[in-house]
């Protein structure tokens, strides 16, 4: 009769329950400011469902619904500062709500601290391009630009 294989601990512990030196990574301690992130993963979460939630009904319920959806629309309502705050709300605790989350991902599974810090900076720059041209776009969004009468949308004046 053959006995099963003994199961050996997970790779982080050793057979007293002790981390193995071999797995500890350098930095102090980081509790104040991991638990920020957790509490902001939280209050994030919640208020992205609202945004979200209110950005589908607006787009996808009122009016024509998806098939509503076009240059004019996005146009009539980024001329609202109401909208373009809203939707930039929306994308800025978007990619800090994922970026949070992915960084994360990140701690956990990437073992060597040179690989960890480099995807780091890879995922913070991206990031920091994204909300930055995020921003541009809904802010400096003209349908109807100065010195153009050709190719513009029926609701321009110079069209």
């Amino acid at each position: 009769m053959t006995t099963a294989p003994e199961i050996r601990e997970p790779r982080s512990t050793t057979v007293t329950g002790r981390i193995d030196p071999s797995y500890k990574r350098s930095g102090g301690p980081k509790g104040s400011f991991e638990m920020a992130a957790w509490l902001f993963m939280r209050l994030s979460g919640i208020v992205l469902v609202v945004l979200i939630f209110g950005h589908l009904t607006v787009n996808l319920l009122v009016g024509k619904g998806v098939h509503g959806i076009d240059f004019g629309f996005v146009a009539g309502k980024w001329a609202s500062p109401f909208w373009q705050f809203w939707d930039l709300a929306m994308l800025w605790l978007a990619m800090l709500h994922g970026t949070n989350g992915v960084r994360t991902i990140i701690n956990d599974y990437a073992e060597r601290d040179a690989v960890r810090f480099w995807l780091k900076m890879v995922l913070f720059a991206a990031a920091i391009v994204i909300v930055i041209l995020g921003t541009l776009v809904i802010f400096t969004f003209d349908p109807c630009p100065q010195g153009v009468t050709t190719g513009l949308p029926d609701f321009c004046p110079a069209a």
